[in-house]
């Protein structure tokens, strides 16, 4: 997938957090340890540096949601990751992504802390972000 392509499937899918522009995707593919691992229906946007991994986003087009396709780019991250020599994944996620929340949970990720008022919403409150982590091995 292109950075367009990405950045119009992110959008999309997210408002909280903002979703992420071209030229954000573009500057973040060319950094380092940053992988994509993608499908037609999604991707997930990874980074593993010295061991540790980071799921920066994952994104499945609404038409395609409750199909497994976001088990499965999951997966993919994983399995990438472990591959450049991760041993324990994290990453963080809005309070109130319920769907998000099961996946990762389903998947072996426990909360390992909170960033309050992390994310500004258009309007009402502010949300905490989950940070989970797994271990990789």
């Amino acid at each position: 997938m292109i950075p367009v392509a990405l950045a119009t499937l992110h959008a999309l899918c997210f408002e909280t957090p903002r979703p992420w522009s071209a030229d954000e995707f573009t500057s973040m593919l060319t950094s380092k340890g940053v992988f994509l691992h993608s499908s037609g229906a999604g991707f997930a946007l990874g980074r593993e540096i010295a061991g540790e991994a980071e799921l920066l986003t994952l994104a499945v087009d609404p038409a395609h949601q409750r199909q497994g396709y976001g088990r499965r780019l999951l997966a993919g991250y994983e399995a990438e990751a472990m591959r450049r020599g991760a041993v324990e994944s994290f990453l963080e996620v809005s309070q109130i992504n319920v769907a998000a929340l099961g996946l990762y949970q389903a998947a072996g990720y426990t909360e390992s802390g909170r960033r309050p008022a992390y994310y500004t919403p258009q309007t009402g409150p502010k949300i905490d972000a989950i940070v989970m982590r797994k271990p990789m091995i």
